[in-house]
């Protein structure tokens, strides 16, 4: 299992694990209504300055922002190019910004978040629904993971592409196959390393 955790006294740090997640889904959700229009590049350009300034008041530092937007490199460009192609420019930069948005915050959360702070957050919210068969435990491991995963997809992509440039092979649809089978041997990691926990 990967994680990003680094231990630190900032204030992200410091702030509560539930209040960082429930931000993360206001925002997201709030991202979500953000209409892909030209009016709206602005405001999201804003918010994707934002979160990087988030990484230096939070403690982190110039290197660690850029080893975040370095692993997001070849999904801006893909995603960017693709919806400058079949849409158009403004909608290319307000939903490729929400997307970077959301990764910089999620690994924000991660860095400055334990895996059992975390889990531990989601058990609480989730407790109430206990009674109506909800698995609290078993939901809070799909959920850490699946937040503690964003990042480490976002290296994938970055490995593939630099072992296709290596090879002279151009940027398209064919990084997609490798990159799937580097996301699968992961899984079965995980997998196994919870299994040999009594997890899986």
């Amino acid at each position: 299992m990967i994680s990003l955790y680094r231990p630190g006294s900032g204030f992200l740090h410091r702030a509560p694990t539930g209040l960082k997640l429930a931000l993360l889904a206001a925002i997201a959700l709030g991202l979500s209504f953000v209409p892909a229009t030209p009016a709206a590049v602005v405001p999201i350009c804003g918010a994707v300055a934002a979160a990087s300034v988030l990484f230096l008041l939070g403690g982190f530092g110039v290197r660690a922002l850029g080893e975040a937007w370095w692993r997001l490199r070849w999904l801006i460009l893909i995603l960017g190019a693709a919806l400058v192609i079949f849409v158009s420019v403004p909608a290319a930069i307000v939903n490729t910004g929400r997307v970077v948005v959301l990764l910089l915050l999620a690994e924000l959360v991660t860095r400055s978040t334990s895996m059992s702070a975390l889990m531990g957050a989601i058990e609480r919210l989730l407790r109430p629904l206990r009674p109506l068969g909800v698995d609290a435990d078993a939901v809070a491991l799909v959920l850490s993971l699946t937040i503690t995963m964003v990042p480490v997809v976002g290296g994938f992509v970055s490995a593939v592409r630099e072992a296709q440039e290596a090879r002279g092979v151009r940027l398209g649809p064919r990084m997609a196959v490798p990159l799937l089978v580097r996301t699968m041997r992961h899984a079965d990691a995980v997998g196994e390393a919870l299994a040999a926990r009594g997890l899986g």
